[in-house]
């Protein structure tokens, strides 16, 4: 046999060889293969969150929108949440209704909004000389405050979760000086929450406005006074157009805790997946929102003070200690009105005691050691 006709027919067998293994092979697949699964269609769900806040509002209106993103991003869009700004879907004080009632599936909102519904939504915000921004979150997630708040809020259909913190909060912006609590007598002040009912009982016209009120409000003169956030948010609000006395500390929000209530059937209709994702976004949003307001408030009342001529206030010891009074008084009343707020307070009075005394020994005594005149920069 020629070379070239072996080589031709060598090739034809390998051919004919490895066709032969084929069709066994397929004959073998075909008998034992089973019938593919079909694709699983991934469902998508769209949640309406609505908020109390305008739309695109810096750190409050914004941290709305970073946590619906937070929730559609980490679900991988099988969860997308459509936000409302205050007043699109609904008005900003009837979000908890609508949560409630199922006609929104989510809020974003301060809890003390809520207090007309029940006192003790006070807690999950700010009490007068309550809780820090650190101790705020130690207490929710470890020292019984979200067990505390998640039987409050089922009352009304809504499981709760913090999403969000300002840090403590300035005074407020006055159109006249506050040199004694004589000063605070028939002044007409925005103050929502517990806050605004201690000043009531230091004869302040407290009243609750939603945050596009105010500043038409001050600049119409039907009120004298509010305290809003801080300089980062006041800023951005233009107080200082309009008034330029800019009193600290805030006695009525030393920690202000902002909120994410779910509709509890919407929640409870979720997968233990998609309630974690929805558990960790909001967690992930309480951190970012208060780095974002420590960063940016520094930067903002250095505007305000050297750019429109602001003129910074401290509220000076006996103002604070008679409405440390106040406030004393207010709490406990509020603490006997029933038995849920009684028990809620008795919690967090037990936990603000221990928190104080290690915020003695650490944060405080690490400030006031900063303070020292070294030379460090």
């Amino acid at each position: 046999m020629k070379r070239r006709d072996f080589l031709s027919g060598a090739a034809s067998g390998v051919a004919l060889g490895a066709g032969a293994i084929a069709l066994s092979a397929c004959g073998e697949d075909k008998k034992e293969a089973k019938p593919a699964a079909p694709a699983v269609m991934k469902k998508k769900r769209e949640l309406k969150m609505v908020t109390t806040w305008p739309k695109n509002f810096p750190g409050l209106g914004t941290g709305a929108a970073r946590a619906a993103k937070r929730i559609t991003d980490m679900s991988d869009g099988e969860l997308t949440v459509k936000l409302f700004a205050a007043g699109e879907l609904v008005p900003p004080f009837e979000s908890f209704d609508a949560v409630s009632s199922g006609t929104a599936d989510m809020y974003h909102a301060a809890e003390y909004y809520w207090q007309g519904k029940h006192k003790a939504f006070n807690f999950f915000t700010a009490v007068p000389y309550g809780l820090t921004a650190g101790e705020m979150d130690a207490w929710i997630h470890h020292g019984g405050g979200q067990e505390l708040w998640d039987d409050l809020s089922a009352k009304f259909n809504i499981k709760p979760f913090a999403c969000g913190n300002t840090g403590v909060q300035m005074g407020g912006w006055f159109n006249k000086e506050i040199n004694t609590v004589e000063d605070l007598k028939g002044l007409k002040i925005r103050m929502p929450g517990l806050g605004g009912e201690v000043l009531r009982r230091l004869g302040a016209a407290a009243v609750s406005l939603p945050g596009g009120e105010i500043f038409p409000s001050l600049q119409s003169g039907a009120i004298d006074a509010t305290e809003w956030v801080g300089p980062w948010n006041d800023l951005a609000f233009g107080f200082y157009k309009v008034t330029k006395y800019y009193y600290y500390p805030g006695f009525h929000e030393p920690g202000s805790t902002l909120s994410c209530g779910v509709n509890l059937d919407v929640w409870n209709s979720l997968s233990s997946a998609h309630q974690e994702i929805v558990r960790n976004a909001t967690m992930a949003e309480n951190n970012f929102m208060m780095a974002e307001f420590n960063a940016r408030n520094g930067d903002s009342l250095d505007v305000l003070l050297s750019q429109h001529g602001v003129q910074l206030r401290k509220f000076n010891d006996d103002i604070m200690t008679e409405i440390g009074n106040a406030a004393g008084e207010v709490m406990r009343e509020v603490a006997a009105g029933d038995e849920v707020t009684g028990k809620i307070f008795e919690n967090f009075a037990a936990f603000r005691k221990k928190a104080m005394g290690w915020s003695d020994l650490s944060d405080r005594a690490f400030w006031e050691a900063r303070q020292l005149p070294f030379k460090y920069e």
